[in-house]
């Protein structure tokens, strides 16, 4: 299946990043932010499902005038507040999110941490974790200020620093956690300044979400 790829995601900023990530890789992306911010991408997933569902197949439409047949839907929150599959299935579009690499990852740990940007995102996160694995044992944190620093480019060394996510890495690791799910797609901005200051591997759905889009 070849031809442009839609990226959907929460913010342009994370947007511009999945879209920056494809074109790393050779392959063809269009932006489509569902939200201008993160606040404002925190209240679209307390909206009315039908609403969400209304926008964001909207948005799918616009993309399939484009050109576009698949669709890397780069962002944990949007993923878990709209109905992808039933989506993918009306239009005809191959639709892959990070909860789909969640599912295949749940049954290769006893033990996993979840750092997401809100709530609703880490609830989602968890809901597929355990449907696929009941016997997970998870540990979670939502971290709004941080996607916040991230839009505004603080420097990934000052962020992990301001933001104390050396101990909060330390506290998933002292609670017995295996790896820790970076549930947002925000925070591979600072994934190399937090590996190199904790032994926990740090866990990225992007590469499997672009195997599955281009198998």
């Amino acid at each position: 299946m070849n031809g442009p790829i839609a990226v959907l995601a929460g913010t342009p900023v994370d947007t511009r990043m999945g879209v920056a990530y494809l074109e790393e890789r050779g392959l063809p992306g269009v932006p489509f932010p569902l939200s201008r911010g993160p606040r404002e991408q925190t209240a679209f997933q307390h909206a009315p499902a039908a609403d969400k569902r209304r926008q964001a197949l909207a948005v799918l439409r616009g993309a399939m005038a484009q050109g576009c047949r698949r669709a890397f839907v780069y962002c944990n929150s949007l993923s878990a507040a709209v109905d992808f599959p039933g989506l993918a299935e009306e239009t005809g579009m191959r639709i892959v999110t990070p909860l789909d690499v969640y599912r295949r990852l749940a049954p290769c740990y006893r033990a996993l941490g979840v750092i997401a940007a809100n709530a609703q995102g880490l609830s989602g996160i968890e809901k597929v974790l355990l449907e696929a694995n009941p016997a997970l044992d998870l540990l979670g944190a939502c971290a709004l200020p941080v996607v916040l620093a991230v839009e505004a480019g603080m420097p990934p060394e000052e962020l992990v620093e301001r933001h104390r996510l050396v101990a909060l890495a330390a506290w998933f690791a002292d609670g017995g956690m295996e790896a820790l799910v970076l549930g947002c797609t925000h925070f591979p901005y600072f994934k190399e300044a937090l590996a190199a200051r904790t032994r926990l591997p740090l866990v990225d759905p992007a590469e499997e979400m672009l195997r599955l889009l281009t198998q």
